[in-house]
């Protein structure tokens, strides 16, 4: 399980969640049902913690 500590960054990777680049260039979250869950407006950087799909 990841956990914050407050300084910015993650312990540890969030675990069922992935993460992929839509066609607009924003970086969307999916959940562990595969259902996406969250979009991030800007572009440059993707989600913490949350691993990326190929």
């Amino acid at each position: 399980m990841a956990t914050n500590t407050g300084k910015g960054y993650r312990h540890g990777s969030v675990t069922g969640r992935s993460q992929t680049k839509a066609p607009n260039g924003n970086w969307v979250k999916r959940g562990s049902n595969g259902r996406f869950m969250d979009q991030k407006t800007s572009s440059a950087t993707p989600f913490k913690g949350v691993r990326r799909e190929k």
